[in-house]
């Protein structure tokens, strides 16, 4: 076992509280405000709606995210991302031989109904 797992949490207390859903990203472009090279995404999460992320997916193309289903926390508080609000958090990890906080986002391996829930 690996020793910098961090500790055991109750689900109800952890995950339980994060709603987690499937989106589509419909547009990827460069944010020029943000601080570090960053992408502003538009995703369609079904009948939670349309909502914004600013994100540094740039390890890959724009024309790379579009069409993309990404999953995203629905319930943090907006957070300003140089002149964009940002809406959602999508859900990436370290995209690989990149800086730290360069990401890939998770995708599911079949497509799945807009809007579904993480479990």
């Amino acid at each position: 076992m690996a020793s910098d797992l961090k500790p055991t949490v109750e689900f109800d207390d952890t995950l339980g509280k994060l709603d987690i859903r499937l989106g589509k990203v419909l547009s990827a472009e460069t944010e020029p405000s943000a601080p570090k090279k960053s992408y502003r995404l538009k995703i369609d999460f079904g009948k939670y709606g349309v909502r914004t992320s600013v994100g540094r997916f740039t390890g890959h193309t724009p024309e790379e995210m579009v069409g993309k289903q990404v999953m995203g926390v629905l319930n943090f508080a907006p957070r300003t991302i140089g002149d964009v609000q940002s809406e959602v958090l999508v859900i990436g990890i370290q995209f690989k031989g990149a800086d730290s906080g360069e990401a890939t986002p998770l995708v599911p391996l079949l497509e799945g109904k807009l809007g579904s829930k993480l479990f």
